[in-house]
């Protein structure tokens, strides 16, 4: 079995593979190439959009094991004979760590300190605090669960929202009655065509003032013009991993906001990714050459 994977550190974390695993090291692989013509599974890198070849010409193509949570630019581009997985709870801690210190840093006004010690100036103020606020967190899932777990003991109130209720777990449909309660609201939904643009205008109005959006999802989930506009009238903040576009380019209104914390997609750029990520590799390989299910599996209903 031919397994090409994107990082040659990711054979330090793969762990034994059964006998027969060939695994070539190839970043960006040309899979026009005759030599990537037998690869029966394959890794690419972190972030990579689907290859502008058709998978279709790799004949023994069978897994495509991504090292990302979200599967959005992959859906539809992959032929049906071919297993598409993801990395679901490789990026879990990472991020839910990155959501927690953007509300932490974006309320305790670190930014404002951070210029001031570049200035070489003592700039005392007052800042706001996170114990007492209510918590909107919009996603469910594994990360949305680890951002709630680590904000319960920072004495906040917590509603989850999902796309379809259950217990404890509010619907997205009821996002008008709970948006105008919350003082955070962290988005960290997979991007698919219902949610594309799911934080649009009337989202941003529902939203009290002086509010804190947390985007720790796809930039394309909110709408950036209309929150460029809430964001400049003053009446809202944000702390925003993802932009759209991404990069945010030079020029961007956003760029010149005081009340946007941003960072440049970094929440899963962490020193342990990768050995997470080729851990869950060498998981799969074993699983499949063994005839084992695979986990991970992205349905068509993602």
């Amino acid at each position: 079995m031919h397994v090409c994977i994107a990082h040659e550190r990711g054979l330090d974390f793969m762990g034994d593979l059964p006998p027969g695993v060939d695994v070539t090291v190839a970043a960006q692989p040309a899979l026009t190439d005759a030599a990537f013509s037998d690869i029966e599974f394959w890794v690419p890198p972190f972030l990579q959009a689907p290859p502008t070849q058709a998978l279709s010409g790799l004949p023994k193509l069978r897994v495509v094991q991504l090292l990302t949570a979200g599967v959005d630019a992959w859906l539809g581009r992959v032929p049906v004979h071919v297993t598409l997985c993801n990395a679901r709870g490789v990026h879990t801690a990472a991020t839910a760590e990155w959501a927690v210190t953007a509300i932490l840093s974006y309320l305790r006004d670190f930014p404002h300190f951070a210029r001031a010690q570049a200035r070489g100036e003592w700039a005392h103020r007052q800042t706001d605090e996170l114990a007492g606020k209510h918590v909107l967190v919009v996603g469910a899932g594994a990360i949305g669960e680890a951002v709630a777990g680590r904000l319960e003991p920072f004495e906040v109130s917590l509603t989850r929202v999902a796309r379809e209720r259950r217990p404890a777990v509010h619907g997205v449909d009821e996002l008008p009655l709970l948006l105008p309660e919350a003082d955070v609201v962290v988005v960290i939904v997979p991007l698919t065509a219902t949610t594309t643009g799911l934080v649009g205008a009337a989202f941003l109005a529902a939203m009290k003032d002086g509010a804190l959006l947390v985007n720790a999802a796809r930039g394309p989930v909110v709408d950036t013009a209309a929150l460029t506009a809430e964001l400049s009238s003053g009446r809202l903040g944000a702390a925003l991993d993802v932009t759209d576009p991404e990069p945010l380019p030079a020029g961007h209104p956003l760029w010149e906001l005081p009340n946007l914390l941003l960072t440049p997609h970094v929440a899963g750029s962490v020193r342990g990714t990768l050995r997470r990520a080729y851990t869950l590799v060498g998981d799969q390989l074993r699983r499949y050459a063994t005839g084992q299910p695979l986990i991970n599996v992205v349905s068509g209903d993602y």
